[in-house]
């Protein structure tokens, strides 16, 4: 729980630094977002904090991420044909893996990403700025079900 808290603390003071308000509704999408491995969508954040404050708007929700977003404290997978999906437990860029059954995404450990990144600059004189890399496939639970 450690690091789930110091990921919410982090993220509470940017905003606070950016001027914004921590309401309980905010906090609770901080929370979310901190806490969760799974990349939620704005809907699914929207349906969680609603089980304990049930008048907060969608609005609320997109306004928070959105501000996350602009602050580096998250990160959005946007995809063309689904819902974008958010990261706020780790918002540096990343790979994943997706399955393409049930939509689940994973991040793996690919400790050579950095030399890689490096690698491109160097190859094409490129300042890296971000990436995105993503893998397609099918994960073992969708298996298993086949």
């Amino acid at each position: 729980m450690g690091a789930h808290q110091d990921r919410v603390d982090l993220v509470i003071k940017r905003l606070k630094q950016k001027g914004c308000r921590i309401t309980p509704q905010r906090l609770a999408i901080i929370r979310i977002l901190a806490e969760s491995n799974v990349h939620p969508t704005v809907e699914e954040i929207y349906e969680r904090v609603r089980v304990n404050f049930p008048t907060t708007s969608l609005a609320t929700v997109y306004k928070t991420v959105s501000v996350m977003k602009e602050l580096g404290e998250v990160l959005e997978l946007e995809f063309s044909s689904d819902q974008n999906r958010y990261d706020g437990h780790n918002p540096s860029p990343h790979p994943h893996c997706i399955c393409v059954k049930c939509r689940s995404i994973v991040d793996p450990e690919l400790g050579s990403l950095a030399h890689i990144t490096r690698e491109l600059a160097s190859g094409t004189g490129y300042r890296i700025l971000s990436h995105r890399l993503d893998f397609y496939g099918i994960c073992p639970k969708c298996q298993g079900e086949s």
